[in-house]
């Protein structure tokens, strides 16, 4: 079965029906703001979020992880051994996903799963998680997902889609996973008629409200120290306080750092978050930084999603148009308006 029709009546008895047979999370309210966690109860998921301050990817990278653990207990036949972790890798679902969200997965794979390097820890939560995702009928003014290559009903980094019809909710498998979680929900009932019209409505009007919002056609052809040494970057740079905000809310930042716990003669190893806008971030152990200053941060932030991360890969920018980081800047700092003016300047000769 492809497609099926929930009534919002039905939704948290299907709900109920997924948590008791694997790890269900999606979005809870928790204060002002809305996030991706464990689903203890139907109750728990809210999807009439616009979207989640914090985007789901520490479900994949998680904020600290524990990596290994050690011993310096003197006489110890293993101290100093690295000993993984245990992790659970039992199968789950993200449900309610924003389409932006799961398509940064994809961009973020380009990091953790290469021909050199495969992470093991994201590679087995990506293979064993589902995502279902939930169209945005109704999208932020601060998004531009439709600029940045997907859009509020991709599906091509999603299992299953839920199209949100007023009434119910239409759930579409868009892979082989998908088909399954679809096939084994007993309470759908067969899609409407219309069903097919109704949808392609809504996407033409979520559509629409998304203007494009830049074109990053001419970077493309610029040269990479064309656009290094334009004079714009201090006009961007100046009201920057490197808090680090936009890098910790976007899906497609991966830095982390690796850093040893010692306490007594117990230790461990964590992976946790870092950021190129952080004054250390490129600190040298002789002393050296060759991103001493605010500027250079804060253009290397931006020439890598929109110029390095392009000419490398060819499909694409390093973004997925969210708009976490336009609408979260304690100092309004806008991507949209960065790439236009990457797109419209010139370093004239004098």
């Amino acid at each position: 079965m492809s497609e099926i029709y929930i009534t919002k009546q039905k939704l948290p008895g299907i709900v109920e029906q997924l948590i008791e047979s694997q790890s269900v999370f999606g979005p809870v309210l928790k204060g002002q703001y809305h996030e991706f966690a464990l689903l203890g109860q139907s109750t728990d998921l809210d999807l009439t979020y616009r979207n989640s301050r914090l985007s789901p990817k520490a479900l994949f990278h998680p904020h600290s992880e524990r990596m290994f653990e050690f011993t310096l207990e003197k006489g110890n036949s293993e101290a100093g051994i690295l000993k993984e972790v245990p992790r659970d890798y039992s199968p789950r679902i993200i449900l309610g996903i924003r389409p932006c969200d799961a398509y940064a997965f994809e961009l973020d794979d380009r990091n953790f799963i290469t021909d050199q390097f495969k992470d093991p820890w994201w590679m087995k939560r990506r293979e064993n998680t589902t995502l279902v995702g939930l169209a945005c009928n109704d999208p932020c003014t601060a998004c531009f997902c439709t600029s940045a290559g997907t859009g509020p009903f991709d599906t091509s980094g999603l299992d299953a889609l839920l199209v949100d019809l007023g009434e119910g909710y239409l759930l579409q498998a868009v892979t082989e996973k998908g088909k399954q979680l679809v096939g084994s929900l007993q309470e759908g009932e067969p899609a409407p008629g219309n069903s097919a019209d109704r949808v392609a409505a809504l996407k033409k009007s979520a559509e629409g409200l998304l203007s494009v919002q830049f074109n990053l056609d001419p970077v493309k052809e610029k040269s990479m120290v064309e656009l290094f040494d334009a004079p714009f970057w201090d006009e961007v740079q100046f009201s920057c306080i490197n808090c680090g905000t936009c890098t910790f809310l976007c899906p497609t930042c991966w830095c982390f750092d690796i850093q040893d716990e010692v306490y007594q003669d117990q230790g461990e190893r964590i992976r946790i978050w870092d950021s190129c806008m952080f004054p250390l971030f490129t600190l040298h152990g002789a002393g050296h930084n060759p991103r001493d200053q605010k500027l250079k941060r804060v253009r290397q932030r931006f020439m890598h999603k929109l110029k390095y991360y392009p000419d490398k890969y060819s499909d694409g920018i390093a973004c997925v148009g969210c708009g976490r980081c336009v609408q979260h800047c304690p100092v309004n700092i806008d991507i949209r308006q960065v790439a236009r003016l990457m797109s419209e300047s010139c370093i004239c000769p004098v």
